[in-house]
């Protein structure tokens, strides 16, 4: 049987155990994975008792209590609070979601929280996402057409505008991206359910001129057929997206193009 062991400075450690001291009686325990790249020490979970009595709803609440009034040195992302910046994407309860969305109450037990799966982390909670825009980049995310002076409206008919639905809600939070088995092996090649949902969205959009081109550079055993179809992206993304489903309409249109 194949044993893998981490190197001795991935090794995750017990941290630190941050105690009430507001004499609450409705304590929730929440493990915080924790990380500082300029300590040189390995990663750790840091403990921390919260008082639920004076906490909003959702997970992001927790997190802003315990910086604000227990440990102002935990560092993550925030920004909109409200699901649609993809700012604060995390591992919560070991699925990733969006930190401001998920209600602490649909957790039981420990809240356990980590950063996204499989990412270089820059510090604490925060993933580095740089290799992820720079796929972004890669699919040329906007619209091309022939005639850019124009100062008329470049308009749809209802049905076409309607296939844009499910793909432009997508706030690139990378939950279903880093879920994602064939990218955590492959990430440096294959673009993954993120980059190829917003691929889609701009190769089905009728108002651009640039369809072939755009198959074409997704058309590589890497870049595209890593997927295989294990809808982790799907289960994960917090929008109710679909991204297996805009990858499997890729490989439709490359097959009968």
């Amino acid at each position: 049987m194949v044993q893998i062991n981490l190197p001795e400075n991935s090794k995750i450690s017990k941290g630190k155990y941050y105690k009430d001291k507001t004499g609450s009686k409705n304590l929730r325990r929440v493990n915080i994975y924790r990380w500082d790249p300029t300590t040189g020490g390995n990663p750790r979970i840091d403990t921390y008792e919260v008082d639920m009595d004076n906490c909003p709803s959702k997970v992001l609440d927790i997190l802003n209590k315990i910086k604000n009034e227990i440990d102002p040195s935990l560092a993550y992302r925030r920004s909109c609070a409200h699901g649609v910046c993809g700012s604060c994407a995390m591992n919560m309860d070991g699925k990733n979601g969006l930190a401001c969305t998920k209600p602490h109450k649909e957790i039981k037990g420990d809240i356990n929280i980590y950063p996204l799966p499989h990412l270089k982390v820059v510090k604490d909670l925060i993933g580095d996402l740089s290799t992820l825009y720079k796929q972004y980049e890669s699919v040329e995310p906007w619209l091309k057409t022939s005639d850019n002076k124009s100062e008329k409206e470049n308009i749809q008919t209802k049905e076409d505008r309607a296939k844009l639905d499910g793909l432009y809600e997508c706030i690139m939070c990378a939950c279903c991206s880093t879920s994602c088995p064939s990218y955590w092996w492959n990430g440096d090649k294959y673009l993954g359910p993120a980059v190829l949902l917003q691929a889609y969205r701009w190769i089905i959009d009728s108002r651009d001129e640039d369809r072939k081109a755009r198959l074409e550079k997704v058309a590589d055993e890497l870049k595209l057929y890593r997927c295989h179809t294990i809808m982790n992206c799907t289960n994960s993304c917090p929008k109710g997206l679909n991204p297996a489903k805009a990858i499997a309409a890729i490989k439709k249109m490359l097959a009968t193009s």
